[in-house]
């Protein structure tokens, strides 16, 4: 006798989990998102806010998430550099024989006619060089990052992009930044935006990672290019993904095919 579907597990946060969250509800699949933020639920307005969990899942904490959302499949949709859950969840799918699929943001090619681009394959290597020497640079890195920047402060005059938020404010103060040389906006700028932004603070380097459209690449690299800047470039790092892909309905197929054929398999739990 076929039991009832199981769950799809959305590892969401990004602009492109909000638009697979709203696709997979449109074909009424089963799906639990996970954010790690409360600001990040706000992602999901039309999603059954049952469905949406804040939580920080863990090795340990994973078994039991697992099994109370009877979920069946994995769709990882995190942020590029998120690499800590995608590497959990990967860990998770071959021990629990679970399909997993990674659904990333397509890069953004550099443009024809680049502005100074310089990419570099980690922040450990940025920060080793001299790349940010004695220039006002701009960090597009989101906060998480602002504190291995501590040390430049001294040599290089050093301004941040933040999220809108207590938390990442909190951590870009104890990084050392003041308050003149911080602005809280959620990405990504219109281009009139961001060409004053450059602009009234003197900006001579933009720090960003490759994490595409949604994060605004495409567009820092357009101004750059206008007002003749360096934009660095860091790399995503490499991970070995076992399925990936960056379209769409790829991943909504994916989901209905992987949820219709254990629809039809005994429920035998995950609880181990």
């Amino acid at each position: 006798m076929p039991t009832r579907p199981k769950r799809v597990w959305l590892i969401g946060g990004t602009q492109e989990s909000a638009t697979l969250a709203r696709a997979i509800a449109h074909h009424r699949i089963p799906k639990t998102i996970t954010v790690t933020t409360d600001s990040a639920r706000s992602l999901y307005p039309s999603i059954d806010p049952q469905d949406v969990w804040v939580v920080v899942l863990t090795p340990k904490t994973l078994p039991a998430f697992l099994a109370s959302q009877e979920i069946g499949v994995i769709l990882d949709a995190s942020h590029p550099f998120a690499t800590g859950i995608s590497e959990v969840a990967i860990a998770t799918a071959i021990e629990y024989q679970l399909p997993y699929l990674r659904y990333e943001r397509p890069t953004t090619p550099v443009p024809h006619n680049p502005p100074q681009v310089i990419k570099v394959d980690s922040l450990e290597t940025l920060l080793n060089g001299q790349y940010l020497n004695h220039q006002r640079v701009l960090l597009t890195l989101g906060y998480r990052f602002l504190h291995r920047f501590k040390a430049w402060q001294e040599n290089a005059t050093l301004f941040a992009r933040i999220l809108p938020s207590m938390t990442a404010l909190s951590a870009a103060c104890e990084a050392g930044f003041t308050a003149d040389r911080l602005i809280a906006l959620r990405p990504p700028l219109s281009i009139p935006l961001e060409t004053a932004l450059y602009q009234h603070w003197h900006i001579s380097t933009v720090v960003t990672k490759a994490s595409g459209q949604a994060g605004g690449e495409d567009i820092k690299q357009r101004v750059a290019a206008d007002l003749g800047l360096t934009l660095i470039t860091i790399d995503r790092p490499a991970i070995d993904y076992p399925q990936q892909t960056s379209v769409m309905e790829e991943a909504i197929a994916f989901c209905q095919t992987h949820i219709a054929a254990n629809a039809l398999q005994p429920n035998e739990g995950l609880v181990r």
